[in-house]
């Protein structure tokens, strides 16, 4: 008996029904036209990200708008004329269907949308891949050991249409012990494959497919993509039922994916969406590494070395991920560093054969690169 031929179908079945379902679930409909919205830091908090704080303007007289937030009457003098109670700088305009005018101290933004800065995506390789190497087979290029990623997921707010984009959904991407040759572009690899699943099944979807078609072409694009030993699946499904529907971007479920899987650490929240000079989204900047190894190690061995004294993890709009010279890691006190996290999820083994593993398998890669 075959085990693969056996086993994969299951795969493909769970995928294929837990799609269907969402999508005979959820309500595609046509975007509609963009409405001029205006926001306001009423709780002066630095943003306007709380409930009530941004709102679609009115239709007023004149083809004008009027930001509903802190909107109040005008006030007429004994000539008939109308006033803005809130100041003089304030227009006095009246409702498309008549009546007494009304004033805001908030404006409105164009109805295209113009008026809404957008910070550009954190766009970080990660670590380049320096594959030159002498006549002698040793690496000419830098040699960074568990080098992470700057990445950003974004909570709720308006450019994510009010949704969390930073939300945990467990482990989703299967961690290993992670020396410095595994990757993060591995998993950031997986995190596309379950991306690309959703973005074939919405495609299909909408260009006339039923449920059933749009889930086959779902599920298909998520094997084609994914080896089923790198993730869990059920878990994989449940987060792109998610997200399928949400004003979340790719990065936002690649971050979401790996920090559920206890891979990133979060660096801070920082504005990356403003109306106005209004901040109306938040962003949140991680350092995601190839495996949870690799985050613990670095978040407890960077304290130890003066090379990162005074830089540290960066900004959170510009997280500073780079991974260890060999240099830098043969100076680290592994007896300093706490790996219980990291012990608690592996099989029951001493601490002391653990590291002298981990060290032994960075030995070896440093003997063939020859360092």
């Amino acid at each position: 008996m075959i085990w693969r031929p056996l086993f994969w179908p299951t795969r493909v079945a769970l995928i294929a029904l837990a799609v269907v379902g969402f999508l005979l679930a959820g309500q595609f409909s046509p975007a509609q036209a963009q409405q001029p919205i205006c926001a306001a830091d009423l709780n002066g908090n630095g943003d306007a990200g709380d409930p009530g704080e941004v709102a679609s303007c009115s239709a007023m007289a004149d083809d004008a708008w009027l930001c509903p937030i802190q909107q109040t009457m005008c006030v007429a003098d004994a000539q008939g004329q109308y006033s803005c109670p809130l100041g003089s700088q304030h227009q006095c305009l009246t409702p498309a269907s008549g009546g007494t005018p009304m004033c805001s101290p908030n404006a409105c933004t164009g109805s295209d949308g113009a008026g809404i800065e957008d910070d550009p995506v954190i766009d970080d390789p990660g670590a380049p891949a320096d594959g030159a190497v002498d006549a002698e087979g040793h690496c000419l290029g830098n040699i960074e050991i568990f080098a992470g990623r700057a990445v950003r997921c974004r909570p709720a707010g308006l450019r994510t249409t009010f949704q969390n984009c930073c939300k945990d959904k467990g482990k989703i991407v299967k961690d290993g012990m992670g020396s410095s040759i595994t990757s993060i572009q591995t998993k950031i690899a997986v995190a596309k494959g379950v991306y690309t699943g959703m973005s074939a099944a919405y495609t299909a979807f909408r260009a006339g497919a039923t449920a059933g078609q749009a889930a086959t072409s779902g599920a298909n694009a998520i094997i084609a993509g994914i080896d089923p030993t790198s993730i869990a699946i059920s878990l994989a499904i449940n987060f792109m039922m998610d997200f399928l529907l949400s004003g979340c971007d790719q990065q936002d479920m690649e971050v979401g994916m790996l920090k559920g899987s206890g891979m990133c650490h979060e660096v801070g929240s920082y504005c990356s969406s403003r109306i106005l000079g209004i901040c109306v989204q938040r962003s949140r900047g991680h350092c995601c590494f190839n495996t949870k190894l690799g985050r613990i190690i670095q978040e407890q061995g960077r304290p130890q070395l003066k090379s990162f004294n005074g830089v540290g993890w960066g900004t959170a709009k510009n997280p500073y991920c780079r991974g260890f010279s060999p240099e830098e890691f043969q100076a680290l006190d592994f007896s300093k560093m706490d790996l219980s996290e990291y012990y608690s999820e592996i099989e029951a083994r001493a601490q002391a054969d653990i590291q002298i593993d981990m060290k032994d398998k960075i030995d070896a890669h440093m003997q063939v690169i020859g360092q």
